[in-house]
């Protein structure tokens, strides 16, 4: 018999199997990760003992919940740590697990694959001591450690002030915040955040504390190269009042948080443009249902929402899947559910114009910037294939290589197709979608394949 499948140990996917467990089901939850809880609540090695408080600050008691709940479903579920869902087709997910190539079936998967940092690259993005903000984190959460002994944050998002005020707190020295949307926008936007005051709260907390503790925070502020021979050195910046120079030795830059769509898209799900998440998104309805009757979509892999809205997401969806297999739901549950992510949403909206994408970046990307790392393509070699008359990704992708590589386009996918439009003077959503492409993430040679 076909399994029940789950996709993703964070937030969402834990919230969904504890919600298909409780009527009777054992589904198959997969993770990359050793551990599950997500990016979000990354758990450390069971060797470290630091305490949650330290790892999560505020959201302590809804991580060690979250981590609770996994340790104790371990009986009742097919929990598969530490392996990687590398392709879906027919009916069923290739998977790689220790160096060996499988392949399930499932009758019916719900996609919990969370999201990672949007780049928007610059000059000397690629010399060692650059990192994405989530990478940052990773290494703090996951190995204990900072990424450098002098560091500097920039971007935009709650991110960017989240992962600086965990690294200042756990002692590192962080340089200065650089943070892209000028303060204007962020006070426009705050009707908006009021929909979760205690949201709103922390995110004011980090920031106030990170002022307090004589770090610099610069709002408008965008950078725009990153100098060294063998490592980081320095870096540059602008705001109004012209070009600024900083030392350092480790830069963490991102700009917000862009949902991996790919297993969605091999799956065959439908997808729109999201304005809100200036991305290409898979098609649900309010409960998690795609275009697609066997796959259902829950968390920031299918939009962007936050670690709350993933858990209520991932059981709207459990909720969802019963239903459709014969399951009698309450449906007042369900309608609650959908109502408290209605109000994320309304929040959601007002993160967006707290954290404006920063619309000048492609027009002011160098052409020697190297914007996909793994075919060496710079934003020049774009701009010429769309002056010869290309202009969909897909087919500049076809001409240059750009998301051709390792990495399939998830870190160069949204900045190539910012310099696409810019350059064909159309707007980003006229651009289309990198097309998924099996495996989504690099494979070893030489694969023992299970029998």
């Amino acid at each position: 018999m076909n399994s029940v499948v789950i996709i993703g140990a964070g937030p969402a996917g834990i919230r969904a199997a504890q919600t298909l467990v409780a009527h009777g089901v054992r589904p198959v939850l997969l993770d990359e990760a050793a551990r599950g809880g997500g990016q979000i609540y990354r758990r450390q090695p069971a060797n470290f003992k630091r305490s949650p408080v330290k790892l999560y600050g505020f959201e302590a008691g809804k991580a060690n919940a979250l981590h609770q709940t996994i340790d104790a479903l371990r009986e009742q579920l097919d929990y598969r740590p530490e392996t990687l869902v590398w392709n879906a087709e027919d009916g069923a997910l290739d998977t790689l697990h220790e160096g060996r190539a499988a392949r399930l079936a499932f009758s019916r998967v719900i996609v919990a694959t969370g999201a990672t940092d949007r780049i928007l690259p610059v000059p000397g993005w690629t010399l060692p001591g650059v990192y994405s903000l989530g990478a940052a984190q990773i290494a703090l959460k996951f190995q204990g450690c900072a990424i450098g002994e002098r560091v500097v944050f920039a971007g935009s998002g709650p991110l960017l002030y989240l992962v600086a005020y965990q690294y200042a707190k756990a002692g590192a020295k962080v340089v200065a915040v650089l943070d892209s949307s000028p303060f204007s926008a962020q006070a426009r936007a705050l009707p908006g955040l009021l929909s979760q005051p205690a949201t709103l709260a922390k995110g004011i907390y980090y920031r106030s504390w990170l002022t307090a503790h004589g770090i610099p925070v610069h709002q408008g502020a965008s950078l725009t190269g990153i100098n060294g021979e063998q490592r980081v050195q320095s870096l540059t910046w602008r705001n109004a009042k012209g070009d600024q120079h900083l030392e350092c030795d480790a830069v963490a830059f991102a700009h917000g948080l862009r949902s991996e769509t790919q297993l969605a898209d091999l799956l065959g799900c439908e997808f729109a443009w999201n304005p809100l998440n200036r991305a290409w998104l898979p098609h649900r309805d309010s409960a998690g249902r795609s275009s697609v009757a066997e796959v259902y979509l829950a968390g920031d892999g299918a939009g962007i929402m936050g670690a709350d809205a993933a858990e209520m997401a991932g059981e709207r969806a459990a909720l969802a899947l019963l239903e459709d297999i014969g399951y009698l739901i309450p449906p007042q549950r369900g309608a609650q559910l959908e109502q408290a992510l209605g109000r994320i949403e309304t929040f959601r909206q007002g993160l967006e114009r707290a954290f404006v994408f920063p619309e000048h970046w492609a027009a002011d990307a160098p052409n020697d910037v190297m914007i996909c790392r793994c075919e060496e393509v710079r934003a020049g070699d774009i701009r010429q294939v769309v002056r010869e008359g290309h202009w969909e990704i897909n087919r500049v992708k076809a001409h240059c290589r750009v998301g051709m590589g390792r990495c399939q386009g998830r870190m160069c996918g949204a900045a190539a197709a910012e310099i696409i439009a810019c350059e064909s003077q159309r707007c980003v959503s006229d651009i289309g979608r990198l097309r998924a492409q099996a495996p989504i993430k690099p494979l070893p040679f030489g694969l023992e394949v299970e029998s």
